[in-house]
């Protein structure tokens, strides 16, 4: 078994904030993890807030004694640098397939100021036997239904 603490998203100190069907919001700190050499946010630290959220979106949905989801594919444009901080990522869907998800996720910082805009499609999969969900605070979050009913 995976030790959770140890996860990219621990060690980048991501935090859950929010989980609907509707919307997730997950924060990470800007720290030396999470820099380039120049000392800004790295742009692949922002990538993995937004597959983090996206994901955790997707998954909120599933039965996961049966399914997981995994990020399939990616794209982000970085709009501006930030060096220190924390900033926010809210991940919306834009579609609900019966195998894939798209999600618009929008990285800000404490003045609301856009750094990154990302489009994650998340795939739905069989759960491999002995595969379990090791994300620290899930329980907790777990959502609830859409805005139009559906769990």
């Amino acid at each position: 078994m995976n030790d959770p603490s140890q996860s990219l998203m621990d060690v980048l100190g991501m935090q859950f904030r929010h989980l609907t069907a509707d919307e997730v919001v997950v924060t990470m700190p800007i720290t030396s993890r999470t820099h380039q050499p120049y000392g800004m946010l790295h742009g692949g630290a922002s990538v993995a807030l937004a597959e983090t959220a996206a994901s955790i979106g997707t998954a909120a949905q599933l039965d996961l004694t049966r399914e997981m989801a995994v990020g399939l594919e990616i794209n982000a444009n970085h709009v501006k640098a930030k060096r220190d901080g924390e900033v926010t990522a809210r991940a919306v869907p834009v579609h609900r397939g019966r195998r894939t998800w798209v999600w618009d996720v929008r990285i800000t910082d404490e003045q609301q100021q856009l750094i990154c805009i990302a489009r994650c499609t998340v795939a739905i999969v069989p759960k491999p036997p002995g595969v379990t969900i090791e994300w620290p605070g899930w329980s907790d979050l777990k959502a609830g239904p859409d805005s139009a009913g559906h769990q």
